[in-house]
């Protein structure tokens, strides 16, 4: 290191709760003073991780990382790479990283970021084949999951449409175990304007709904998934209203074979993304096996 972290000597004790700027940062853990900020916080070793390489890549910054002294002997791969980085390291005290931590058991190692989403336009690249959107769902954990299955599908962004959580919110970003670091996030309010930024990019709105008439296998023999798709998914307690399903393409359910009631929200957005993914990449492959040999 190059000395901007060291451990506690006399006369140079921890940050308490009381410190400003860890006080500062304590508002971080709202959503209103994150959006007057422009920051949020990434509590543990996975996520500060990825905010590390999210920030070498050029794509933001950490302002700031705080760290207990039990944290720091056990992370000092990543206090090496802030410091490496010129990213400030401050040791706290538990209870400054408990106050910064929304978890029962702090990890005791809490970075600021600034925030990770974009406008519409900037979220969604040039020709887009998979895309999550997620209309009034309010629990973080849900959240973060989803978002943390559309990137393991391969998705190109999630969006946040409606009242949906706010992305940075920190049991959306611990549920996404960093991929908010990973693939672009958008949010707005209208739900129209989401959809309609959709469908400019070429991608095909469809709603996961379990009382849905089509199935997903259906839409898969059909070849309808191969197709540039947005999925559609709604709040696990309400589901999407009678106005969203209308402006929609088409609207599936996960058929279930066994005796269960239904799937959860996540586990649902897992089944769609990944046989949509599945269906684009065979796609994909038999159009290249297809294309004639313009060495022959």
């Amino acid at each position: 290191m190059t000395g901007r972290f060291h451990a506690p000597r006399p006369g140079d004790a921890p940050f308490t709760e009381r410190t400003p700027r860890v006080a500062a940062a304590r508002r971080l853990t709202r959503r209103a003073g994150r959006e007057r900020a422009g920051r949020f916080l990434a509590e543990g070793a996975q996520a500060v991780r990825e905010a590390l390489g999210w920030a070498a890549a050029g794509q933001g910054r950490v302002h700031e990382l705080f760290v207990t002294e039990p944290a720091a002997a056990r992370h000092g791969d990543l206090l090496a790479r802030a410091d490496a980085a010129g990213v400030p390291v401050a040791l706290v005290t538990e209870r400054a990283a408990a106050g910064l931590s929304e978890t029962v058991t702090p990890q005791g190692l809490v970075a600021v970021c600034d925030l990770l989403d974009r406008p519409l336009a900037a979220a969604l690249p040039p020709a887009p084949g998979l895309v999550a959107v997620l209309v009034g769902v309010a629990d973080p954990g849900n959240a973060g999951t989803v978002t943390r299955v559309a990137d393991a599908a391969g998705a190109d962004a999630v969006l946040f449409a409606g009242d949906t959580v706010d992305p940075h919110n920190g049991k959306c970003v611990r549920a996404s175990t960093g991929s908010v670091f990973h693939l672009p996030l958008a949010r707005s309010r209208q739900v129209d304007e989401v959809f309609a930024a959709c469908r400019a990019a070429g991608l095909r709105l469809v709603a996961a709904d379990g009382h849905a008439t089509g199935d997903l296998d259906t839409a898969s023999a059909g070849g309808e998934l191969a197709a540039p798709t947005a999925w559609v998914f709604g709040s696990e307690a309400h589901g999407l209203s009678e106005a969203v399903r209308a402006q929609v393409d088409d609207v599936l359910r996960v058929p279930i074979h066994g005796a269960a009631e239904s799937l959860n929200l996540a586990t649902a957005a897992a089944v769609c993304l990944y046989a949509t993914a599945r269906d684009q990449r065979s796609a994909g492959r038999a159009q290249r096996c297809e294309r004639p040999d313009r060495h022959a």
